[in-house]
């Protein structure tokens, strides 16, 4: 019988841009549920060498992988080196995205294919990487990370608005592929979340934050330990009768009638 305070005792979990905020709180979350982790980035090796680190310190095994996700090669070798270390990949969450803000028509084919490539295309090739030891196994889960902009639209974000609808027709088109091999596809859509951001990039962030306080129905933004705990439930035996869902954890943002005025965070 499985520990409940672990349940995730002997898999392996391998989260994408896992060096930081949601992906890292997944990552850690994870750990201390008893998975084996694979922590991965692109470039900043200190960032998820950190952060396999701190799994270790909950008990877990850990290694930081570099990949760049949208290179279908270097997918694949992650998750060989994944299997080499671990023997065996069970979970597989994509939540490495960018989200650069451009006017649509200032889009051009190759902004396109670069975000379409890092935010949509990479879930394809880590689920075709990842769903053959799956199988084997006759047990797997497969947790995409989406937002909520992907369900209600949003401006200046067209290409990556249509990834994280996408993302989530691959959940639906997965879990009914999969689902008699024992493996479930879900989609885990988060509100607008307090993360670490460059000051730069997001000018009056307090401004806006505060204003969003004040809409939510729940009256706070969301933590990236809330989405990890969503993931946690959908990588658990808990979920074993939920596949091709998604779960919005927002804090209520998606009763409101108007869209809230956050797509520039």
């Amino acid at each position: 019988m499985k520990d409940r305070n672990k349940p995730l005792q002997g898999r392996t979990a391998l989260i994408t841009g896992s060096g930081q905020n949601i992906g890292r709180a997944i990552a850690l979350l994870f750990a201390s549920s008893g998975a084996n982790v694979v922590i991965n980035g692109h470039q900043n090796r200190e960032a998820i060498e950190k952060v396999a680190q701190e799994a270790r310190d909950l008990g877990s095994q850990a290694i930081a992988v570099i990949a760049d996700i949208g290179d279908p090669v270097a997918v694949q070798k992650m998750v060989d080196v994944s299997l080499e270390t671990f023997g065996a990949v069970d979970i597989v969450v994509a939540n490495a995205a960018i989200r650069p803000k451009q006017a649509f028509l200032d889009i051009s084919i190759e902004d396109w294919h670069r975000v379409i490539n890092t935010n949509l295309s990479s879930a394809f090739y880590l689920a075709r990487a990842s769903l053959p030891g799956m199988k084997a196994k006759q047990w797997g889960r497969i947790i995409h990370i989406s937002g909520y902009d992907g369900f209600t639209g949003a401006a200046d974000r067209a290409h990556n608005v249509t990834c994280k609808g996408a993302i989530h027709a691959l959940s639906k088109a997965l879990a009914m592929e999969f689902g008699p091999y024992g493996i479930t596809a879900n989609t885990v859509s988060p509100g607008t979340i307090d993360t670490s951001r460059i000051p730069e990039d997001y000018p009056n962030l307090e401004a806006k934050y505060q204003l969003l306080r004040k809409m939510i129905p729940l009256r706070r933004l969301g933590t990236c330990e809330d989405i990890a705990e969503a993931c946690l439930y959908l990588a658990s035996d808990a979920s074993s009768f939920v596949t091709g869902q998604v779960i919005h954890v927002n804090g209520g943002s998606v009763l409101l009638s108007c869209h809230l005025p956050s797509d520039e965070i």
